[in-house]
């Protein structure tokens, strides 16, 4: 008789969130729905991330939105980015040139090719759109990039734009109110040339509706990711970072997305109730900047099998702290409200604290502190300054301020061949030392953790 051999299944290292998987789901459907409504003749607008500033506008006026960004996520984890970088490179353009840009600039020129989707796109590709979106927020790249597509894609730009004031400039007496009706105008420019384009008037009510959703579908994200901060987290970033996008990248019906949400606050809750991690033993509880290497997040696996819980992440993809617009009456004004208060929601508390460049480092002082981290992985992207010209900051304040000491691995958002996995591992082996050190340290200084 043939000997009987016992498959033992390997635990995986990330006690990854059953309703994760739900929210992954909606990725696919979002591509699925663009190329449906591209083929019935619906409009499609493309759109840079504006942290909901656009966003429910396009959503009132039934407008489909996809996300160049998101898609230069998938395609990077997919393997099939290489290719596009290859395209945008062999047009002209620089490598260094944001991830996102070159790997969207690659798939257009693809496009104009063939004359239809790429077959090799992943998740059925982006449909042909109708309207571009593009936000001032933050990038560089941004307004030339959609700029930039006008050689393969026949379609309109606009622009929302998202006033930057420094930390000290914001809190100058009418800054805020001014700032407000900046946008607000804005808006009411982009709903206009909205109705033109598409041969139809706002409802109004609808758009009510609709900002209703997102305020709420943001404060439940937002409660989810503070039930994080209990020991042992309950969440990795490997679930953040695909859970993120009904928020983010906002599609579909939101009331949806509300109810996934709702449902992965019962599983944290129970979580937290249990002491169950999503990284068991969680030895160090780390903080990670910026944007993470797409194409290898199984570094994340790795590391969590030596007890890495990464339980904090990029400020910039994190939801606002909610604000109290109850008696904001006009819809517009609470978006202007509510995407303002994400980018200078830190603004007060990093002045009080003296720190100026609040809107990047200022963040990461915060979470170092509320979430208890041990040591941060800072990932400095050679096709994106906005997300790395601040990261050495970040490491001298954390370690003056907190004790809490930093690794440091270049790389790149999509383009592989700037990290370097295998000496992202040996960076890892030594900064545990280091982390260890600074543990004892922070406890002879009488520090929380």
């Amino acid at each position: 008789m043939a000997e009987v051999k016992t498959v033992v299944k390997k635990k995986k290292a990330i006690n990854r969130l059953q309703t994760m998987y739900p929210l992954r789901a909606q990725i696919d459907s979002m591509y699925k729905r663009s190329v449906e409504a591209a083929k019935s003749g619906k409009p499609t607008a493309w759109c840079q991330v504006n942290w909901w500033h656009a966003d429910p506008v396009l959503l009132a006026m039934d407008v489909e939105v996809i996300y160049p960004e998101n898609y230069g996520a998938v395609c990077a984890a997919d393997g099939v980015a290489q290719s596009y970088l290859d395209n945008s490179d062999a047009a002209g353009f620089p490598n260094y040139l944001c991830g996102y840009a070159r790997n969207c600039i690659g798939y257009a020129a693809r496009m104009k090719e063939l004359g239809e989707i790429p077959p090799e796109a992943p998740l059925g590709g982006m449909a042909k759109p109708a309207l571009f979106l593009s936000s001032s927020a933050l990038c560089d790249a941004r307004y030339k990039w959609f700029q930039a597509l006008g050689r393969y894609l026949d379609a309109p730009i606009w622009e929302v734009e998202l006033p930057h004031p420094g930390v000290i400039e914001s809190q100058m007496e009418g800054a805020y109110e001014q700032n407000i009706r900046f946008m607000v105008e804005g808006l009411k420019e982009f709903v206009a040339f909205l109705e033109n384009l598409l041969g139809k008037k706002m409802d109004w009510a609808k758009l009510e509706e609709t900002v209703n959703d997102f305020l709420e579908l943001n404060r439940l994200w937002y409660e989810i990711n503070e039930l994080r901060k209990a020991r042992p987290c309950p969440m990795h970033s490997r679930d953040f970072w695909t859970c993120m996008t009904a928020s983010l990248y906002p599609s579909g019906n939101l009331k949806d997305s509300q109810k996934l949400y709702r449902d992965m606050m019962v599983e944290m809750k129970d979580r937290v109730s249990k002491k169950t991690g999503a990284v068991e033993p969680e030895k160090y509880r780390m903080v990670f900047a910026e944007l993470p290497p797409w194409h290898d997040l199984k570094i994340f696996d790795e590391l969590a099998e030596r007890g890495w819980n990464f339980v904090v992440e990029s400020w910039a993809y994190h939801p606002p702290q909610p604000i109290d617009l109850s008696k904001v009456s006009d819809p517009l004004e609470r978006i202007a409200r509510q995407t303002y208060q994400w980018f200078t929601g830190y603004f007060k508390e990093a002045l009080r604290n003296d720190e100026h460049m609040g809107y990047f480092a200022y963040p990461y002082l915060k979470f170092a502190q509320d979430y208890q981290c041990d040591g941060a992985f800072l990932h400095p992207l050679l096709s994106c300054r906005t997300a790395t010209n601040h990261l050495m900051m970040v490491r001298d304040r954390l370690m003056q301020k907190f004790k809490v000491p930093s690794m440091v691995v270049e790389g790149d958002i999509v383009d592989l061949k700037f990290f370097d996995h295998a000496e992202a591992i040996r960076k890892a082996l030594a900064f545990e030392e280091i982390m260890d050190n600074y543990k004892e340290e922070r406890k002879k200084a009488g520090m929380e953790w």
